[in-house]
């Protein structure tokens, strides 16, 4: 169980305002995923229900409200966002606003699903994109956090983007000592090319010590926190609540990794949550402040090749 941070504490930490709505991301499919990760900050899993799914008029709302506000880039996650079944038809809507990437552990992708994802890609001018989450580069290191089957599964998954045209990003979170990094992104290349996924995208985050990590190997110590002198002279655009909002079922939020926090929580709707400061008022903003905005695309402050 995560403990949020007392309304003391949380009312004395730093905040940060939205600069520019660059990227809008939706919790699609809530806290429900087919695996049962072991690393999960947020605790997914089938039978986690604090999130539900977002219908596609749910979505659809979101997207004609962030009409005009700059967006820039729309992420969908969860959860596993293909357990929503309306996944394909959201991406279609999605895509007429502006380019979309799906957060996806690849082990939901049949063949007749991803031909019909790539010609939704074919029939937009926008980019669809995927990060697919592997955490080790053989079945043994990964669905030691994963759950037996996943990698094989996954790979799979990928084979079947890489054949269809898409160059999945396969991100991992480092499990390993520093050391071994370089070898462990051979490992993935080697893996990945195995099943037609030649030159892979790579991408490498830190853990977040929150959720099932904090049980798996530790939670954050006390020192961990942002503070109000930690941000002076600091670049603010580090942070992904500085050009992004979280929308849910269940309102706005600050961003994807704090969902289980009501600090996170900024308002019902995105018109009033783009006007709401971000407050970094949990310990888990400490490892955005340290290595960058690591939920986006983007490689700022993260491990990344390809």
């Amino acid at each position: 169980m995560v403990l949020p941070l007392s309304a003391p504490a949380r009312s004395s930490a730093p905040s940060v305002s939205l600069a520019s709505l660059d990227q809008l991301w939706f919790q699609v499919a809530g806290t429900v995923c087919n695996l049962r990760c072991r690393h999960c900050f947020i605790s997914c899993s089938p039978d986690n229900h604090s999130f539900w799914f977002m219908s596609r008029e749910m979505v659809r709302a979101a997207l004609e409200e962030s009409a005009g506000m700059g967006v820039e880039e729309y992420y969908f996650t969860g959860g596993e966002p293909f357990m929503n079944h309306d996944m394909e038809d959201i991406l279609e809507d999605t895509l007429r606003f502006g380019p979309a990437t799906v957060l996806t552990n690849a082990t939901l992708l049949p063949p007749r699903r991803v031909d019909r994802l790539r010609r939704i890609a074919g029939a937009s001018r926008h980019a669809l994109e995927f990060r697919v989450s592997v955490d080790g580069p053989t079945a043994e290191t990964n669905d030691a956090i994963r759950g037996a089957g996943a990698f094989e599964r996954a790979m799979e998954g990928v084979g079947r983007l890489a054949g269809a045209g898409f160059r999945p990003i396969v991100t991992a979170m480092q499990s390993w000592p520093g050391d071994e990094t370089a070898a462990k992104l051979c490992a993935f290349r080697s893996s990945l090319e195995a099943v037609g996924y030649a030159d892979p995208r790579l991408k490498i985050l830190p853990p977040l010590l929150i959720g099932e990590e904090a049980h798996r190997s530790r939670g954050y110590a006390p020192e961990e926190a942002v503070t109000h002198e930690m941000l002076c002279g600091f670049d603010l655009d580090q942070l992904l609540c500085r050009r992004a909002r979280l929308v849910t079922a269940d309102g706005v939020y600050a961003c994807p990794i704090l969902l289980d926090f009501p600090s996170a929580r900024l308002a019902d709707s995105l018109s009033e949550a783009v006007r709401t400061d971000a407050p970094l008022a949990e310990a888990a903003c400490y490892t955005c402040y340290v290595n960058g905005a690591i939920c986006s695309n983007a490689t700022t402050g993260t491990q990344c090749c390809g």
